[in-house]
């Protein structure tokens, strides 16, 4: 039995490399998962059941266009609208061999809010809360969201997973639905940072229909058993906000004193833009 809860895309990725599942096989474990949750989570609008590909599956925010799949940006206007062209991510996707899952709702979707798997009472955040919810609720291991002031970082941050907005330009937005396109950045949202990582090598790079595109150098997983050589930084200013809740602020100090004295070498480094004449940037 394929525990779809826990697998993560990386883990199934391996089961179908050695053969010990199929394709098929793989996606009826999640659609099972889904016929059992989705009712009251409501993460799908969409389902595709007829995809060729035999790869691990995958759900996109239905913002993303599909060739011959309903699009709706969970908007009734959109309600019967099929796309003719895929995006270039979903195409990035097919092409990597991914199954195709479909679409995600969220709070104030046309069609009823999703829900937090880890607590029906709560919200998953939004407006990719579909995707996060499902990814969490192990009805897919990984899916797309999309950003524009917080919509990947936010609902991953409510539902426990991995949410990553790219920088602009290293993903393209052919083919999505625009919320304001001078910010919109499609990015992954999965179980782990490894899945992370695979999923934004997958769609990231540049596109020919993007002219704010560039190129961008292959994503490397590292290798090493343990985290010795590696740096962290842990920006002071993060646990000096107003209004961060006595919960969070006592997990990110627990979190950053478990960091060996080794790795250290940046702790408790400023983010502060460097002069007065320099602008942050937040990505």
């Amino acid at each position: 039995m394929i525990d779809t809860l826990r697998l993560t895309a990386e883990g199934a990725k391996g089961l179908l490399e050695c053969g010990e599942v199929s394709g098929p096989e793989l996606r009826a474990a999640y659609r099972e998962a889904i016929d059992g949750r989705n009712e009251e989570l409501n993460c799908f609008l969409t389902l595709v059941d007829d995809d060729d590909n035999d790869g691990v599956p995958i759900a996109l925010k239905d913002v993303i266009s599909t060739k011959g799949v309903r699009t709706t940006a969970g908007s009734k206007i959109l309600e019967d609208y099929v796309p003719v062209f895929d995006s270039t991510v979903a195409d990035r996707c097919k092409a990597a061999g991914l199954q195709l899952a479909m679409g995600s709702s969220t709070e104030n979707s046309a069609y009823g809010p999703s829900r937090n798997p880890w607590d029906l009472t709560r919200v998953p955040g939004g407006s990719g809360g579909g995707s996060a919810a499902a990814v969490s609720a192990g009805l897919a291991p990984w899916a797309l969201g999309s950003d524009t002031g917080g919509s990947i970082k936010q609902p991953s941050a409510l539902c426990g997973n991995v949410g990553l907005r790219p920088t602009y330009g290293t993903v393209s937005r052919y083919g999505i639905v625009a919320f304001a396109s001078s910010l919109d950045q499609v990015g992954p949202v999965t179980r782990t940072v490894r899945d992370n990582a695979l999923l934004y090598g997958i769609i990231s790079g540049r596109d020919e229909c993007d002219s704010t595109t560039v190129d961008v150098p292959p994503v490397e997983l590292p290798e090493a058993e343990d985290l010795k050589g590696l740096r962290v930084g842990v920006p002071k200013e993060l646990n000096e906000a107003e209004g961060i809740s006595p919960g969070v602020a006592g997990q990110y100090a627990a979190r950053s004193s478990s960091v060996p004295s080794w790795a250290r070498t940046w702790a408790n480094a400023s983010s502060r833009a460097p002069s007065s004449t320099a602008s942050p940037v937040t990505t």
